[in-house]
């Protein structure tokens, strides 16, 4: 298959989508572009933040861009290429945009709410309860896993022999560049009033500047040096107001991921290469796995992921300045996603025909071609070769990509980290009354910031390789509760939500049997084939059996009031008459 022409079709019908199915949704459930949004009836300074569409975008994009669109791609590959490009076409584009613009779009109509708190308003309080402790557990999963991967790349030391890993060492030194530049950036665009192109280009020079500094002077710190530095950033990046650091972080980030995604395009159109891996392997690979469920939790950022509405309901939503700007940060960001993710097959399904025409150096190949290379090490040395073809240096390629790669998970991090803090809060928030000393101490912003960290650091001790396998599932579990909570929501308020449930009921199917597979092998490992180690194993199915139950008995109440609510509830058509398209 052709490299190229795969894109540019991707390209087409993510374009065609924007404009004609994102449209059609937001004529249909209605926009009022005169009302005053949460951001702007609640401006607090600290988590109320209206703002321009292009920087809330960059924060959605940014944070949700996580270690998925190029994890779960290149995992995928093992049923081949066709497969995993139609799920991330049509996942794209009617489930993960659906879900993420619709839960933006909940949340602004609902003042600001957060997820769990609209699953209050229209399911029930112990819904909200059960709601916020699974989102809890699972950001603690996140946390854990985007960490250790983090310290990993920053890591300035080879693993085998030692030497200084340069480009790990340049890739750590841009990213505290970054965060120091992007409190600078920010407070000069604040207090300059620097907006529109201005503030692009002050944007790209900062970008350039700090790049080039980071390559400069590198830092050569060990891997658990930087889980700690990792942890201390994430907990101010959690507890500051969002347009100190981490609103003008992500704006900054943005234009270094859009840059490496133009830069992957450019050089496919340059190279042309041809994509080596089969088009489709077999429902079943060699190691066991079954297409289904396997492939729909193992692309999840790309196509859809639940972690994306706690983004658009937590942050995200108490930054929208004017509604209208909600099809561009909540549709738009997720179909930029998905296009990086074909980008991602693309470069790595090429590999081979690469190689073989020189696009790829030797050593560039025998990194790329390894059989123990890591879904980021395939890559960020593809592209590395593919921006060697438009004239920028190895070295300079691969530092950059390293930076790249560590950046999905480093914005992805201190999103999930404020959205734990917030859940715990929320969680333990009193249903009625005031709330016990107890309760007020951990639900201070910093008490509940220092408990939800030091679970997520207790849980990366085991390493990332040990906690992924259950962020897939949990993850896409987590997709399929928010849009059974949106269906409810449209629902209530007398608004049309058939567009949700044939993804709400395909991600339930998914995600309940890929955890109930996941349950069953630990089981079997447990009981008759042995190896089971109670560190790993057993806090997997641990965590398998809690997550599964607390959706389902989510799913339960949500299916419930989703069956109770008439169609068109007379109480409700007010909001229909306020929120007619213009």
């Amino acid at each position: 298959m052709n490299g190229l022409l795969l894109l540019g079709i991707a390209a087409v019908l993510f374009i065609c989508a924007y404009v004609f199915y994102g449209r059609y949704l937001v004529k249909t459930w209605g926009i009022d572009v005169n009302a005053d949004t949460p951001a702007k009836t609640y401006e607090d300074g600290e988590d109320f933040v209206p703002s321009n569409k292009w920087k809330v975008f960059a924060h959605q994009f940014s944070s949700i861009a996580g270690a998925g669109p190029v994890t779960g791609p290149v995992m995928a590959l093992m049923f081949g290429w066709l497969p995993a490009v139609l799920w991330i076409v049509i996942g794209g584009i009617f489930f993960g945009a659906v879900h993420d613009f619709g839960a933006l779009y909940a949340s602004v109509k609902s003042k600001g709410q957060s997820m769990g708190k609209i699953v209050e308003d229209n399911i029930g309080k112990t819904g909200k309860k059960l709601f916020f402790l699974f989102c809890w557990l699972f950001s603690l999963i996140v946390i854990a896993a985007f960490a250790d991967m983090v310290s990993g790349t920053f890591n300035g030391f080879n693993a085998q022999t030692g030497a200084k890993a340069v480009a790990n060492g340049s890739a750590a030194s841009i990213s505290i560049f970054y965060v120091f530049g992007a409190i600078l950036f920010g407070y000069i665009t604040r207090k300059l009033d620097v907006k529109g192109w201005k503030q692009v280009v002050l944007g790209i020079v900062f970008v350039v500047v700090m790049l080039a500094l980071g390559i400069k002077f590198p830092v050569f710190l060990g891997k658990q040096a930087w889980t700690y530095i990792v942890f201390v950033y994430i907990f101010f990046a959690a507890i500051t107001p969002i347009a100190l650091m981490k609103q003008p972080r992500d704006y900054l980030t943005t234009f270094l991921f859009v840059g490496m995604i133009v830069a992957a395009m450019l050089g496919i159109v340059v190279s042309n290469p041809t994509i080596t891996t089969p088009a489709f392997t077999g429902f079943k690979t060699q190691t066991g796995s079954y297409l289904f469920p396997t492939l729909f939790v193992t692309i999840a950022c790309g196509a859809v992921s639940g972690f994306h509405s706690l983004v658009s309901s937590e942050t995200s939503s108490k930054q929208i300045a004017n509604e209208k700007d909600m099809l561009q940060v909540g549709y738009g960001s997720m179909l930029l996603e998905s296009m990086l993710a074909i980008v991602v097959i693309v470069v790595v399904g090429s590999l081979p025909s690469l190689a073989h025409s020189g696009v790829l150096n030797n050593a560039l190949s025998s990194v790329a071609l390894a059989d123990t290379a890591t879904p980021f090490q395939k890559f960020a040395t593809g592209v590395t070769g593919l921006l060697d073809q438009l004239g920028m240096p190895q070295a300079w390629g691969l530092c950059i990509m390293t930076m790249f790669v560590s950046a999905l998970a480093l914005t992805t991090l201190d999103a999930v980290a404020r959205i734990a803090r917030m859940s715990l809060q929320e969680l333990l928030e009193p249903t009625e009354g005031e709330a016990s000393s107890v309760v007020k101490f951990i639900t201070n912003k910093y008490v509940a910031t220092f408990i939800t960290l030091l679970g997520g650091y207790l849980l990366s001790l085991g390493g990332y390789q040990n906690i992924w396998p259950l962020f897939g599932a949990t993850n896409q579990l987590l997709a399929a509760m928010t849009l059974i909570t949106l269906a409810v929501f449209m629902k209530v308020t007398g608004r049309k939500g058939f567009m949700l449930y044939i993804p709400m009921v395909i991600m339930f199917a998914v995600t309940v049997s890929s955890l109930c597979l996941s349950i069953y092998n630990i089981v079997l490992k447990l009981f008759v084939t042995g190896g089971f180690v109670f560190m790993t194993d057993g806090l997997q199915l641990l965590f398998a059996i809690l997550l599964l139950a607390l959706g389902c008995m989510v799913a339960f109440k949500s299916g419930k009031k989703l069956k109770e609510v008439p169609s068109h509830g007379s109480s409700q058509m007010a909001f229909k008459a306020q929120d007619k398209a213009e």
